[in-house]
């Protein structure tokens, strides 16, 4: 894994956004802007790389499942979304309610074996970057190599298995206009986009305009229509402490969630400890404990349910840093500190897309520093080996 020098298009900006890539100038607080998309670099896999990086997504993917199990029985308490919440992503584990997608993020140098940091796997982002932005560059820029990146042809391929099992035919595709980027809206729009190209009629509704029907028992749209099966781009631990989520947890099977209620127990940072308890020693975990960092001399706290990077604290050698933020209440869990890889003084982290259990692509942010927050990038990556043969 290298990171290598680019020129970047002149049109880029016009090419990203035609795409969906709306939100790529974030403003920083004193009134600067970091351009997110950035085609100034590249990074460069090795097959051999990317072949080893989908068999330990896949077996990250498949030993989580286990820990979300383990946690399920509260064996390590109510991971701060309470007993109710615990119950309801209980049952709808053992229902094996179906999910759609995940993106796991590993720390990775492309010398020793990657390390789980954590399991984006409710509300993941970075999909239309991963999705298509990289990939039209490609296109443009390097269209001569592959690249590690099937994420757009799996996710039609997962809603149209879902069609065709569910025996319905309209999927309403929710987010919370409160997000203010656009990031949100597009990563909701671009899900309807693949749901409808994997056969479903798709209804696009804000969270704040799903309604209650009391006699019915169920969720309507605006056209108080019921919702029978919805993609939401929102926090299950913060939609089940809303008004609406005690429906929710009366009448679990008034509407078919995706990503499903099982999912809380996968986005949770307890996740990590369950893991290390689980599969101890593991060349892919990194020690992790809730509540305290027991042996570890050098760690990273992280709230249960934070995100963006928000709350982290790391105490290491030399390095004290605490991140703002409105987490924390809920819980901890101290994982050891295990540094991003520095590339020419960029730190990348991986971020590996999971798409019905299998590995399907990767969308690689990186920061300046140890933290990947709100002002990371996304550079865009190919694999050393030339472009696909495509025949008739």
């Amino acid at each position: 894994m290298r990171r290598l020098p680019s020129t970047r298009r002149p049109d880029w900006r016009a090419k990203i956004e035609s795409v969906g890539l709306i939100y790529s100038t974030t403003i920083t607080p004193d009134g600067g802007a970091v351009e997110y998309w950035h085609e100034d670099a590249y990074y460069e896999f090795e097959m051999s790389e990317v072949e080893t990086l989908e068999g330990v997504t896949e077996e990250l993917h498949r030993m989580s499942l286990e820990a979300a199990r383990y946690l399920a029985t509260g064996a390590m308490g109510t991971i701060g979304i309470g007993p109710d919440a615990l119950r309801l992503a209980a049952e709808s584990l053992a229902k094996s309610d179906p999910a759609v997608y995940g993106r796991f993020d590993l720390a990775f140098d492309g010398h020793g074996p990657a390390k789980l940091l954590e399991y984006n796997a409710d509300t993941p982002t970075g999909l239309i970057e991963a999705s298509l932005a990289q990939y039209y560059w490609l296109q443009d820029v390097r269209p001569d190599h592959d690249q590690w990146n099937g994420i757009h042809e799996a996710l039609v391929a997962a809603w149209r298995k879902l069609y065709a099992a569910s025996g319905l035919t309209t999927l309403h595709v929710a987010h919370t206009e409160v997000e203010s980027s656009g990031e949100d809206w597009m990563t909701a729009a671009y899900m309807r986009d693949v749901a409808m190209q994997g056969g479903w009629t798709t209804v696009g509704i804000n969270m704040s305009d799903i309604g209650w029907d009391a006699v019915g028992k169920l969720f309507v749209d605006l056209d108080d229509q019921p919702i029978s099966t919805m993609f939401k781009l929102y926090p299950w631990e913060l939609m089940i402490k809303e008004d609406f989520g005690r429906h929710v947890l009366a009448w679990p099977t008034s509407t078919r969630w995706i990503e499903p209620a099982w999912k809380m127990l996968l986005s949770n940072k307890a996740l990590l400890a369950a893991l290390w308890h689980l599969y101890p020693n593991h060349p892919n975990l990194l020690p992790a404990y809730l509540d305290s960092p027991r042996e570890l001399s050098e760690w990273v706290a992280k709230p249960l349910h934070g995100r963006e990077g928000d709350n982290i604290r790391i105490h290491a050698d030399g390095i004290d840093i605490e991140q703002p933020g409105g987490y924390g209440a809920e819980g901890w869990c101290y994982q050891a500190w295990h540094p991003l890889p520095s590339m020419d003084g960029n730190r990348p982290v991986l971020g590996c897309w999971v798409v019905d259990g299998e590995s399907v692509g990767v969308g690689i942010r990186e920061s300046d520093g140890y933290i990947t927050d709100y002002y990371c990038r996304f550079v865009p990556s190919i694999i050393n080996a030339p472009a696909p043969t495509i025949t008739g």
